[in-house]
This record gives structure tokens, C-alpha cells and sequence, in this order.
């Protein structure tokens, strides 16, 4: 086991000073223990020397110098000595991705069987299902750009999402590579963390690279970008798959420009990589996200140490077997009831077991979080804003509602419109989320949820628009020659129920997501307007 000097030192300095008393014991023992220095005040100091004799027994090991030895190997220990950074096995994991699609027209183009996008769905595909648990955000852009998803760990809400793009969604044409950078800037305010931002597409805009440092600077954020296309180029189709023609009747084609794109990669700094067949591309990706996650980490975050104390225990399970020796006598009942009365809490405010005397309810609360149990942290937590959140992620939402409800926060207003959306209660889900955005303008998920709200409330007072009113018949007759004069209940159309309702949107997510990006791209020209 090697160890580097330079960086060797104690995690817990403090416990240090324990080796004090324990080279002091040795000294108060022998003081203690010495006739001579006993019987000085009594006898004679001409006499004593003859008086008293001593056994020679200065080589001896006492008991105390095994005491001594266990408390001053147990203060090193407790100390935490330590030469080597930790780097966690699941770091690979926690490197976040933020996945730009571009849907520009050109993405239908057929080089790639049977399209370009159809190739990119596929392959984002693989890359979701392989990282399973890690956070993972989702922008579409053409002329303009539009989150489709924040960062989530749930492979099937990407899958989903991923599967609903299409060229259709964005009308605006072109590559607004800046547009991206602004809304992965949002994301990082967001999460706090590094990320690395993957721009797949098959075309780039000259002109917006000069402003591409300027947007990236300050941003944790690495850019690797991703050629879809080959040279050739191929046909172009519509959204029914036809080719499209221009006006001479010849079929409209998309060759890739690979000096676009490579001046597109040297403005961001960018790594620049293609589409393959294999999961080459892939690992490529990860490869790099985990590079720079693990950069900035380290550059930016304090280090974890290894703490190398708990080898110290065997040697003072060693020590403290070799006490247990005839004819010696180890007063431990002291020290136990010391380290006992400072290992317990100061005040007990349940004693309903083990769990309860040594942890706060939020605590309790807070651990079964963490290990994703939220009915469990529902339960303990006594914090209303994280009852409230562990209420709703346990899909708990009229608890959530109650427990958030006197909250007065911006994130205590976001998940109180969160809660009112799973409850289909569109105008509370409204309100809460422009309350959330009165105390904090700058929040993202606020304003992309309420933008939600509203299209999800248009949808549904749509749906019920279209279902046939119930109507009460003016007259009941019965026809007693059939059925021997019973009364037969006549089928009737039924209007969708509300839960219908929901099924049929959650599977038509790019209905959704054009309704969303036109809601943005209609705040963002007010914006514009309002502006001086």
C-alpha cells in the first residue's frame, strides 16, 4: 500500500488530542504506584532508601501500557489519517446529458435508411436505456429552441418524448445552436451540476459561431456535437414519407456539410463525432461526459478523502485482547459508561425505540428519501415543504396539497401546481405556478409547467366541448308487445371519461409538445416586444 506524503493528513485533527492522556497514563500509574514517593513525608529520607525495597520490574508490560497503547491507537484511528481521494463507483452514472435534437427539415432526408430522425430516435434510444437512473435532459431545436424534458432519471418519460419528435414541430427554419446554449444554461441553474450538452444534428449556421464563446462562458457545460448524414445526401420526405420535390419536379435533397459542422465544433471547443452503427458513438458520448464531469468535480468541489482509520481497529482489537491476562485487572466500566453517556442525545423526545431516540422525525424522513421510499418520508417528515415533496412523489397528492399549502416559497409553489396538475385541477395548477414565478422570476420548470398547465387546460376544456351534452328525453314510451312489456335499457354513446381523457394525451405527446413550443415561441415574441 503506498502512501503519498504530501498528501497525507487527518480528516478529524481533533481526536489527536486524545494521545495526551494516554502518554500520561503510564505516568500517573507509576506515580501513583510508587511506595517511595508515598511514604517520603513519613519516614526518613536516609531511611527510606533502606527501608523500602522496590522490585526490579521496570521492563514489565503493565496493563495500563496496553491502555495507554488502545486509546492512543484509537485517537489515531477516530482521527481519520488519509493519502487518497475517493472517487466514487457510480460517478459514471451521475454525469448528467443534455440531448439536442435538431428538426430542422433536413432530418427527414433518407442517407440514412429510412431517415435521419427515424436513425437519431433509435439510437437516443439505446443510449436512455443504458443509462437508466442517470439524470438526463431533452431540447429540440430548428430556428428556434424548445425544452422538451428537464433533467429526469425516468428512461420510458425520454423514450416517450423522444419517440413524439418530428420535423413538423418547429416551423422556424435554421440551427439556432445560441437558442440551445440559453435553455442548457437554465438547466445548469437549475440541477447545479456540470453537464455536457450533445447537439445531434445534420447542418450548422456560420454566422452564429462567433457569439459561441461568449454564450458558453461561465457554463460548466461541454459541447460534443454529432453528425447525422452522410455527403451524399439523400431525398428529403414530408411527414407522411413522401420525397419532396422543388419546383422543377426534382426530388429535394440534404448533403451534409462536414465544414459547417467542424467550424460549428472549433467555435464551441467542441469534440466532433458521427453517427454510427454501432454503439461506438455511444460509448464515445459517455466517454466524454464522464471526463468532464469528473474535471469539474475535482476542480470545483471539495475531494472526498479515504479514511484509512478503520485499519487502525484490528491492531486495538489486538491490544484489547491481550489485557485479558491473569492476575491483571482493567477497570473498563468507567470509560464504557463515559463513551455511552456521550453517545447519547441530550434530550429524548421519543422513546419509542432505537430509531426514535436517535434521529429527529425529519431525519427519519430525509434517509427514506433518499432510499426512495416516499410513502415512509410522507409519513416521518415534519418539515410541511418535504412532507409535501415526498407526498407528491409518492403520488400522494391531496397530502401533498395540505402539506404544501402554507409553503410560501417558490419551490413550495411549484410542487402545489404540480400536485393541482395530477389532479387535473388546471386553474389552482395555474395560479400556484405564476405565484412560484412572482418570488423567482428566473425559474425554468415553473414557466415551462405553467405553459403545461395552460395547454393541458385548453385540451381538456376541448375535449369537453366535443363530448355530446346529456339530454333528458321528453317522453318514455314502452313497447310492451316486445319483451313482454320489461323495460329494456337502450345503449346510449358515452362521452370519454376524464381518465380516458388522460390516456389519449399521455399517448399523444407530440400533439403536446407542438402546442408547447408555440406557447413558447408566442411568449418569447411578446417578450421581444415588450422590450426596448
Amino acid at each position: 500500500m503506498d502512501i503519498d506524503l504530501q498528501a497525507f493528513h487527518f480528516l478529524r485533527p481533533l481526536w489527536l488530542l486524545l494521545i495526551l492522556p494516554g502518554l500520561g497514563l503510564p505516568v500517573l500509574w507509576s506515580r501513583r504506584h510508587d511506595i517511595g514517593r508515598q511514604l517520603q513525608n513519613v519516614i526518613a529520607p536516609h531511611l527510606l532508601a533502606v527501608l523500602v525495597v522496590s522490585p526490579d520490574e521496570r521492563r514489565r508490560l503493565r496493563a495500563v501500557h496496553l491502555v495507554a497503547g488502545i486509546v492512543c491507537a484509537g485517537a489515531i484511528a477516530a482521527s481519520g489519517p488519509t493519502w487518497e481521494q475517493d472517487r466514487p463507483g457510480f460517478l459514471d452514472d451521475r454525469a448528467p446529458l443534455i440531448l439536442a435534437v435538431d428538426l430542422s427539415p433536413s432530418m427527414d432526408a433518407s442517407d440514412i435508411a429510412p431517415t435521419r430522425l427515424a436513425a437519431v430516435q433509435a439510437k437516443l434510444d439505446d443510449l436512455v436505456k443504458r443509462r437508466a437512473g442517470s439524470r438526463t435532459a431533452l431540447i429540440a431545436y430548428a430556428g428556434s429552441a424548445h425544452l422538451v424534458l428537464p433533467a429526469t432519471e425516468d428512461p420510458d418519460l425520454l423514450t416517450t418524448f423522444v419517440q413524439a419528435l418530428s420535423t413538423s414541430l418547429i416551423q422556424k427554419p435554421g440551427h439556432d445552436v445560441l437558442g440551445v446554449i440559453d435553455e442548457a444554461r437554465r438547466l445548469l441553474d437549475a440541477e447545479k451540476t456540470p453537464a455536457t450538452l450533445v447537439l445531434i444534428t445534420d447542418g450548422a449556421d456560420p454566422e452564429l459561431n462567433p457569439q459561441l464563446k461568449d454564450h458558453l462562458q461561465g457554463l460548466d457545460l461541454q459541447v460534443v456535437v454529432l453528425a447525422v448524414g452522410t455527403e451524399a445526401g439523400g431525398a428529403v420526405r414530408d411527414g407522411e414519407g413522401q420525397i419532396l420535390s422543388d419546383s422543377s419536379g426534382r426530388p429535394v435533397v440534404a448533403d451534409l456539410d462536414p465544414a459547417a459542422l467542424k467550424a460549428l465544433a472549433d467555435a464551441a471547443d467542441a469534440p466532433l463525432g458521427s453517427l454510427s452503427l454501432n454503439d461506438d458513438d455511444l460509448d464515445w458520448i459517455e466517454l466524454h461526459a464522464q471526463r468532464h464531469f469528473q474535471a469539474v468535480m475535482d476542480k470545483d468541489q471539495q475531494a472526498h478523502w479515504k479514511d484509512a482509520g478503520y485499519w487502525l481497529s484490528w491492531p486495538v482489537l489486538l491490544l484489547v485482547l491481550l489485557t485479558v491476562r491473569r492476575g491483571w485487572r482493567v477497570h473498563w466500566l468507567a470509560g464504557l459508561l463515559l463513551a455511552v453517556g456521550l453517545s447519547m442525545p441530550v434530550s429524548l423526545v421519543k422513546a419509542a425505540g432505537l430509531t426514535d431516540a436517535f434521529f429527529t422525525p425529519d431525519q427519519q424522513g430525509r434517509w427514506a428519501y433518499e432510499h426512495q421510499r416516499y410513502p415512509q418520508a410522507a409519513e416521518h417528515f415534519a418539515d410541511p415543504y418535504w412532507k409535501g415533496v415526498a407526498a407528491y412523489q409518492a403520488a400522494d397528492y391531496d397530502l401533498a396539497l395540505v402539506s404544501l399549502a402554507p409553503v410560501d416559497t417558490a419551490f413550495g409553489l411549484f410542487y402545489l401546481g404540480n400536485s393541482y396538475v395530477k389532479l387535473r385541477r388546471f386553474p389552482e395548477a395555474i395560479n400556484a405556478f405564476e405565484q412560484a414565478l412572482e418570488r423567482q422570476p428566473d425559474f425554468p420548470e415553473a414557466r415551462d409547467n405553467l405553459a403545461l398547465a395552460k395547454a393541458l387546460q385548453k385540451d381538456y376544456e376541448a375535449q369537453q366541448e366535443a363530448s355530446p351534452p346529456s339530454l333528458k328525453p321528453d317522453e318514455i314510451k314502452f313497447d310492451k308487445k316486445s319483451d313482454n312489456g320489461k323495460e329494456a335499457e337502450q345503449p346510449m354513446a358515452k362521452a370519454e371519461s376524464d381518465e380516458l381523457w388522460l390516456n389519449n394525451l399521455t399517448t399523444s405527446p407530440n400533439k403536446f409538445l407542438e402546442q408547447k413550443f408555440l406557447l413558447q415561441d408566442v411568449a418569447r415574441e411578446q417578450n421581444k416586444e415588450g422590450q426596448p
